[in-house]
């Protein structure tokens, strides 16, 4: 999971309002249910202590959501009567959550929200390309990359060899041309978008045009996937599932990558990591102590995450800063933080993740991986 999209959480200091509810409407009586748990967020906030104005706030903004379409469920942040972050859920809450917390309650995102990666969806022809921004959470269109598209037509008063070669030329000579624009646009775009996979679709001659024209760190984020085209239309829906695929096998092959260079990084003193240097020992990092003085200084590039950890819950302490947290209160207070606070350490941790450009991942039961189910990869040792 990458941690971007928490990035508005950083802006703001606390105490915050956090709430969790399911918003699903696949039973004849969602709508009383829902009032029902809306009734329960606004009972639990008060005897929290919430103040007033932000409990009121992500009332309104529960009761603003729309009947039809609703999403799994809701993740709601709000502090000083604002609310900073409303996300829909790609896994429904099993109950009703709500906190009242010097940090938003956060950790609990991480087995609610899909792990998809965000891509970049080019559909490419000799034309152009139909560019489509894909997130588990809904698609958008980029809108087009156009190109002259050539159209053969048949006087052939020369030979019908020579005819046919002149043809080809120009076939090949437009799909060049063409693949130089859509490359260089995809570049920009990809690096605006924020997208972690590019995934080309369409003719495979064309693909390849612009796949072999692509910037060599763009190219290794990429991957071709057989069929679709240009225009709305069946085509499209029928590719949805190869890329809903091909996604899975990314996310999977990146935890894989990720565990593979944790246990190098973990070895025993002199030993060399088999996967380079930046994988030797020292590259990583494992338990609540260890992990909370890599990610003070932002050194975590992954943090690992156990499906099913207690590691969570334990308290550290922190400041207003992201950077602010150690697991002793002195240490807190020698930054300069008068009055540190006690949080969970999955609160603080994905905090340092969001402020690091961190990517979490979560460890799958039955996978061997940090040993208290908590661990990092770090960017340097």
């Amino acid at each position: 999971m990458e941690t971007g999209f928490l990035r508005p959480l950083l802006d703001h200091h606390g105490p915050w309002a956090s709430v969790y509810l399911d918003t699903s409407r696949e039973t004849a009586d969602a709508a009383k249910l829902q009032q029902l748990r809306v009734r329960a967020v606004a009972e639990s906030l008060l005897a929290q202590g919430a103040d007033d104005r932000t409990r009121q706030a992500v009332l309104d903004r529960l009761t603003e959501e729309a009947v039809s379409r609703a999403p799994a469920g809701r993740a709601v942040f709000a502090a000083h009567g604002e609310v900073v972050l409303d996300l829909p859920l790609d896994v429904s809450p099993t109950a009703v959550e709500t906190a009242w917390s010097a940090l938003p309650h956060i950790a609990p995102l991480v087995g609610l929200l899909d792990d998809d990666p965000l891509c970049l969806v080019a559909y490419v022809d000799r034309g152009g390309a139909d560019l489509e921004l894909r997130h588990p959470r809904g698609n958008r269109s980029l809108g087009s990359v156009d190109g002259r598209d050539f159209q053969a037509r048949g006087h052939r008063t020369v030979p019908a060899d020579r005819a046919e070669w002149h043809y080809r030329n120009r076939v090949e000579e437009q799909r060049k041309r063409v693949a130089g624009q859509v490359d260089g646009e995809l570049a920009r775009r990809f690096a605006q978008s924020g997208a972690e996979l590019l995934v080309l679709c369409g003719d495979p001659k064309d693909q390849r045009a612009v796949h072999q024209r692509l910037p060599e760190p763009l190219r290794a984020a990429t991957i071709q996937v057989d069929g679709g085209s240009r225009g709305a239309g069946a085509s499209k829906r029928l590719l949805d599932q190869e890329i809903i695929a091909a996604c899975e096998q990314y996310t999977g092959q990146r935890l894989t990558e990720a565990l593979s260079r944790f246990h190098a990084g973990r070895g025993r003193p002199g030993e060399h990591g088999a996967l380079g240097p930046d994988s030797a020992p020292g590259g990583a990092a494992e338990g609540v102590p260890a992990v909370v003085d890599a990610a003070r200084s932002r050194q975590v590039a992954a943090l690992l995450l156990a499906e099913q950890g207690a590691y969570g819950r334990q308290p550290v302490w922190v400041g207003p800063e992201p950077d602010q947290v150690a697991v002793q209160r002195g240490q807190v207070r020698a930054m300069g933080v008068p009055d540190p606070v006690s949080v969970p350490a999955g609160d603080a941790l994905l905090r340092c993740a969001a402020a690091a450009d961190a990517e979490v991942l979560l460890v799958p039961d039955g996978v061997p991986g940090p040993a208290g189910g908590l661990g990092a990869v770090l960017r340097w040792s």
